[in-house]
């Protein structure tokens, strides 16, 4: 049970940050985008944005695919439905799960 609480630990870690976010609803708004057109939106540094980037990635949160020298990210749909599921929601119950 330790594990499962640090993994949940790690997603709202990396959600609790603004930029990263912004970062996921234009993700959301847009789909699939490259870095180089996610930093201009975000207003900040490549690689800066990449540091916000690398926590949402660990976190499972978002996909990376790298087509030659660009890497392009899109949502996680799967982990973040799962993130507010009936089975997250039963760690904070005490019945009825």
């Amino acid at each position: 049970m330790n594990r499962l609480f640090e993994q949940y630990e790690q997603k709202f870690k990396a959600l609790a940050d603004k930029k990263r976010l912004q970062i996921m609803n234009l993700l959301t708004k847009n789909g699939t985008m490259c870095v180089c057109d996610l930093a201009p939106l975000v207003d900040m540094a490549q690689s800066k944005l990449s540091y916000h980037l690398k926590i949402l990635l660990d976190a499972n949160l978002i996909k990376k695919e790298t087509k030659g020298t660009w890497s392009y990210y899109e949502l996680n749909q799967d982990e973040l439905n799962h993130i507010l599921s009936h089975e997250l929601c039963c760690v904070f119950k005490s019945t009825g799960c």
